[in-house]
């Protein structure tokens, strides 16, 4: 699990060996009442730490920044901080809901020579999604190195 359990909506990770894998949907089961969870390869609980429990602290920190954009844009920093949030969980839920790929979320918003994909290109120029797998790469490093110690 992950810290958002304190508000039931934590990510959590499940592996097991042979002998465990009767109760493994006992186990979703629990997890699934204080978030969602899915089995993995035990091979992979690493890559799924970084990604889930890391990960938190990774949108956190692309929450500040939208909020901090948006003071610059005029916003006092509670209303910033409303607009970031209530957008973010607005995005998470459209992917939850209908399945679809992020790119065609983003497709539906953008219009050609928009603020959108004016916006989008410009992240992108500065290595926003580089940045973003070169943190989580480094992170997996970091915790296959203590794994190996």
């Amino acid at each position: 699990p992950n810290t958002a359990i304190s508000v039931g909506k934590s990510m959590t990770c499940i592996c097991s060996n042979e002998k465990g894998k009767k109760r493994v949907e006992l186990a979703k089961a629990i997890f699934n009442r204080m978030g969602h969870s899915m089995e993995i390869p035990e091979g992979q609980m690493q890559a799924a730490t970084v990604i889930c429990a890391s990960g938190v602290a990774f949108w956190m920190r692309l929450i500040r920044a939208t909020t901090q954009g948006a003071i610059q844009l005029g916003f006092d920093a509670k209303e910033a901080q409303e607009l970031a949030m209530h957008t973010c969980n607005g995005a998470a839920s459209l992917l939850i809901e209908s399945g679809n790929h992020p790119e065609e979320e983003i497709d539906r918003v953008t219009t050609p020579m928009g603020c959108t994909i004016t916006g989008l290109n410009e992240m992108e120029h500065q290595g926003l999604s580089s940045s973003l797998i070169h943190g989580i790469i480094s992170s997996y490093d970091k915790i296959t190195e203590f794994k190996n110690k």
